[in-house]
C-alpha cells in the first residue's frame, strides 16, 4: 500500500538561509533537544550518501531512525532521505522517504520569504496496511515550527 502527504509554509526569510538548515547537516543540530535527544553522523559530509541517526525524545512513537541522504540538489534546493532503519520500518514499512523542497516565495517579490514544503512517501506491506493511518505529518509540522522560529531569531 502506497501513500503520500505533505505539508507547506511561508517562512519569512530568504531561501538560501532556509536551504541552509534544511539542506544541510545543521537541521539536526536545530532539532538536537527539542525533538531529538541526539542527531549523530553515522557517514558522510552532509552531501548525497550521508547516513545520520537521530535518537528521538520519549513519546515521539519511535526511539529512533536511520536514514540516507538519497538527494542533495543545492541549486534546486531540494533533499531527499530514505529511511534505513527503525521508526516505521519496524512496523512493517518496505520504504519511507522524506523530500524537503525550498522555493522562493512567488507572492514576495522582495525574496524576503520563502515557501518550505516536506513531503513524506511510504509504502506498506499488504499484512501491515493498518499501520499505515500511524503515517502523520505531525512530526514534520514540529520540525517546521522548531526550524522556522530557529531562522526568524538568527541573523
Amino acid at each position: 500500500m502506497f501513500g503520500t502527504l505533505s505539508e507547506e509554509t511561508e517562512v519569512k526569510v530568504p531561501a538560501s538561509k532556509a536551504w541552509a538548515v534544511y539542506g544541510t547537516l545543521e537541521l539536526g543540530k536545530v532539532v538536537t533537544g527539542k525533538i531529538a535527544e541526539a542527531v549523530d553522523v553515522i557517514e558522510g559530509d552532509g552531501g548525497t550518501g550521508t547516513i545520520v541517526k537521530a535518537t528521538l525524545k520519549p513519546g515521539l512513537g519511535f526511539p529512533y531512525f536511520i536514514e540516507k541522504f538519497t538527494k542533495v540538489d543545492n541549486e534546486n534546493k531540494i533533499k531527499e532521505t530514505e529511511m534505513l532503519e527503525g521508526a516505521f520500518l519496524d512496523m512493517g514499512f518496505n520504504f519511507y522517504k522524506i523530500k524537503i523542497e525550498i522555493k522562493d516565495d512567488p507572492k514576495d517579490d522582495t525574496g524576503s520569504s520563502c515557501i518550505v514544503k516536506l513531503s513524506l512517501e511510504y509504502d506498506v506491506k499488504e499484512e501491515f496496511a493498518a499501520n499505515a493511518s500511524l503515517v502523520t505529518t505531525d512530526l514534520l509540522v514540529g520540525v517546521m515550527s522548531i526550524v522556522n522560529e530557529h531562522l526568524l531569531k538568527s541573523d
